[in-house]
């Protein structure tokens, strides 16, 4: 079984970590892996960094610049992650806008996830109606989940097609902002919550954008499964580098 499918029966609220590859140092990739399961986390995305990074915030598009500027490339990360499955067992998503795999090769890209052992790829700019059409079978064959999100815009409708095309979770983005840009959630998130909650998904929901705490990783997973953290993780890189992992985490729970 796909291991995010096996994270997502255990009995808990799971907290994933996202980071931007090649961030701070070009060779932190692995190291920051390493210490995130060694602290407790439950699954991991890696960012794969892009020069026109759409749906994030300032913090994680600086991190994404650093790590160009440190000369992360679709290639040196799949050669930093080539032997990470003798150490790390929890999943491992990569997130990252489609360009990059395009460029890569759509089929390559996810033959080398496979052997790598990724788990899912969550593509924010790949539309639903084109995955299904000319990627999913290439999905479907290297075992890999797409990940799909949706935001509080989006439709009963379009969330039931999401659902039904997806077989792991699907990616609740609390708010339409970029990444980073809540401090919070008032009664708008918590009325989409609630929206998602009575809709009884097949898949659960993990809650991203807006969750740098405990309390706002309570209040985002008192009706879903789990939430994401990028923004305040990276912020926390930043100051204290890679060093800092454990300390951080004891923050969230």
């Amino acid at each position: 079984m796909n291991r995010i499918k096996q994270k997502l029966q255990e009995d808990k609220k799971l907290l994933s970590i996202y980071f931007s590859a090649g961030f701070p140092t070009l060779n932190d990739t692995v190291t920051i892996i390493q210490d995130l399961e060694k602290n407790g986390v439950d699954f991991i995305e890696i960012g794969l960094p892009f020069s026109d990074p759409l749906a994030d915030g300032p913090t994680i598009q600086e991190s994404s610049t650093i790590a160009l500027k440190n000369g992360m490339t679709t290639e040196i990360l799949f050669n930093q992650l080539k032997d990470i499955r003798k150490t790390v067992n929890i999943p491992l998503i990569i997130m990252g806008y489609f360009n990059p795999m395009l460029q890569y090769g759509v089929d390559a890209f996810c033959a080398t996830c496979a052997e790598i052992g990724i788990d899912g790829l969550i593509i924010p700019d790949l539309p639903l109606d084109v995955y299904e059409r000319e990627y999913k079978a290439t999905f479907e064959k290297y075992g890999l989940l797409n990940i799909f999100l949706i935001t509080p815009q989006t439709g009963d409708d379009r969330i039931q097609q999401i659902d039904a095309a997806s077989d792991g979770f699907i990616y609740m983005v609390s708010s339409a902002g970029v990444t980073g840009s809540q401090s919070g959630f008032g009664n708008t998130q918590e009325d989409y919550f609630s929206r998602i909650e009575k809709m009884k998904l097949k898949n659960p929901q993990v809650v991203g954008f807006g969750i740098k705490d405990a309390e706002t990783f309570k209040q985002a997973t008192k009706s879903t499964k789990g939430a994401i953290i990028g923004s305040a993780f990276i912020k926390h890189l930043h100051k204290e580098g890679v060093k800092g992992i454990a300390d951080f985490v004891k923050t969230i729970r």
